[in-house]
C-alpha cells in the first residue's frame, strides 16, 4: 500500500515473482472489468472500483481460509482498515504491511507523469467524458491534471500514508 504513484504495483509484482506468491491488485481487476463492461458515468466508475475491491477481498479470504500466503495490492485508505482487520481476525491470519511513501511532492510529479502520459489504462483516466466514445479523439491522456494541493489533501485525508491494520509494518521511502 501507499501513496498514489509510489510504485505499489511494481513492488507487488517484483515480490510476487521473487517469493512465488500470488498477487491480487485492485487496479488490475478494475482494468479487466473495464475492458469487459466499462462504465458510462462517474457513479458506474465508482461501482466498478468497489466491485474490484470486493473481488480482491474474496481472493484474500479464500487464501486466508487455507493458510496460504499472498500479496494484496492497492492504495488502501483508512476506510479499508475495519474490513481487512475483520478478515485477519476471523482467520487468525498475520499481516505484513509494506507502506510505500516518500516526499509527497516528488511522488506527485511521478503521479503527473504517469497520468498525463499515454501508458495509463483508460479505466483509470477516463474521468470527464461519459460515456467514452470511440472516434472522439481519445488520446489515452487525462485532460485535466489533479493539482498538487488536491493530491496532498487526498493523501492526508484518506490515510494513504498512514494505513494501519496492525501487525508488522515496513515503511519504504521511494523518493
Amino acid at each position: 500500500t501507499g501513496i498514489p504513484a509510489a510504485g505499489k504495483t511494481t513492488m507487488a509484482e517484483y515480490l510476487s515473482e521473487r517469493m512465488k506468491l500470488p498477487v491480487f491488485s485492485k487496479d488490475t481487476v478494475k482494468e479487466l472489468l473495464y475492458d469487459q463492461v466499462g462504465f458510462r458515468s462517474r457513479k458506474e466508475k465508482v461501482r466498478l472500483g468497489i466491485a474490484s475491491m470486493e473481488m480482491i477481498y474474496y481472493g484474500a479470504k479464500q487464501l486466508m481460509k487455507v493458510g496460504q500466503p499472498f500479496i494484496l495490492e492497492n492504495n488502501f485508505e483508512h476506510s479499508s482498515e475495519p474490513g481487512l482487520r475483520a478478515l485477519l481476525s476471523k482467520y487468525q491470519y498475520p499481516a505484513l504491511t509494506i507502506l510505500l511513501t516518500g516526499d509527497p511532492k516528488v511522488v506527485y510529479q511521478r503521479f503527473l507523469e504517469r497520468d498525463m502520459g499515454t501508458g495509463r489504462h483508460r479505466g483509470h483516466i477516463v474521468n470527464d467524458c461519459y460515456p467514452e466514445r470511440e472516434g472522439d479523439g481519445f488520446s489515452g491522456k487525462r485532460t485535466a491534471a489533479l493539482s498538487c494541493e488536491d493530491y496532498l489533501c487526498a493523501v492526508r485525508t484518506r490515510g494513504f500514508d498512514d494505513f494501519d491494520i496492525g501487525g508488522t509494518k515496513i515503511r519504504v521511502d521511494v523518493t
